[in-house]
């Protein structure tokens, strides 16, 4: 709507997890080459947390966007190659696990598939692709959901190995909450397993700039600043820093100044784009409950009518 006003090619601060427009702020970069060491060491867990919103699915697009071609994200890593299965919905029973992997790994499988035969043709399908000389990943996304028995057979699951390599290597995207779950004592041999940590914190004012900036220039902006001082310092403020809160605000300010034919983005405009999020964080509770209400009060009075009206024959 407003990128021609403001002279973009693209949309520069869209939710969606686009990898080309990935910034290369401090904490996020430490976690990808992080996860890049680690994957080179061969071993055990590695787990991501951070809270919602602060980069985690993006830095999961990244990592799997890396494992399909090292080479073209690192000059150094051509040596390295790697299978990724990835599992984007942690709501999975043990079995329910077993299959997804296989089926990320070309198993055939059928109805009747038990949990043991699964295994012993995962394993034989993580053997073949060791001798292709590749490592495989398991990625999972929001792993604070993964229920607590899936989460033992994901341990069970690293115990696949040979006599010089594991078979296969898990990298856990979460939220906090994972932590609490880890810190059971039944979990205790699963984070003994957990081999490298990162935490995402939210952005520094100095960070938000530059994330600003740097969108705006993969979206093809080329022209003077187009957030003004005083903006970034108010998108700061209300986002908290984090890059989800940011892209909401700094979307919805964009519409602001264009709304009112302004070429800068300033403060006002935040503020405005704050105060409609705020409105619509409040209004869809009691939208969604009048909505569930009346059909329900249409239902019960037609309910009543009919119930009167029978009453009423019997009476005559």
């Amino acid at each position: 709507m407003y990128e021609a006003h403001f002279g973009l090619k693209t949309a520069p601060f869209s939710l969606a997890p686009d990898t080309e427009k990935f910034v290369s702020l401090q904490g996020h970069q430490e976690c990808f080459d992080l996860l890049v060491y680690a994957l080179s060491t061969g071993e055990g867990f590695i787990k991501v947390i951070g809270d919602v919103g602060t980069g985690k699915t993006i830095l999961c697009r990244k990592l799997l966007r890396y494992l399909q071609n090292p080479s073209a994200e690192d000059s150094h890593s051509k040596s390295l190659s790697f299978q990724a299965l990835y599992i984007p919905n942690p709501l999975l029973s043990p079995i329910g696990l077993l299959r997804a992997l296989a089926h990320e790994l070309d198993i055939s499988l059928n109805d009747e598939s038990a949990s043991d035969m699964l295994l012993e043709q995962i394993s034989a399908a993580m053997l073949k692709v060791a001798r292709q000389q590749k490592s495989v990943v398991v990625i999972i996304d929001e792993a604070q959901a993964l229920p607590e028995e899936t989460l033992e057979a994901l341990r069970l699951l690293t115990n696949l190995e040979t006599e010089n390599r594991k078979l296969v290597q898990v990298v856990l995207f979460a939220q906090p909450e994972l932590d609490v779950i880890l810190d059971q004592y039944k979990f205790r041999q699963l984070k003994q397993r957990i081999t490298f940590n990162h935490y995402l914190n939210p952005l520094s004012m100095q960070s938000v700039e530059h994330y600003i900036e740097h969108r705006l220039i993969k979206a093809g902006y080329g022209g003077h600043k187009l957030f003004l001082k005083h903006a970034t310092k108010k998108l700061f403020q209300y986002s908290k820093g984090v890059p989800r809160l940011i892209n909401v605000l700094a979307h919805k300010a964009m519409l602001a100044a264009y709304s009112r034919g302004h070429s800068n983005i300033t403060g006002s405009d935040v503020h405005l784009a704050w105060r409609d999020n705020q409105a619509e964080k409040n209004k869809p509770k009691s939208a969604k409950l009048w909505w569930v209400l009346v059909p329900s009060l249409l239902l019960s009075t037609s309910l009543l009518l009919a119930w009167l009206q029978w009453q009423q024959g019997l009476l005559l």
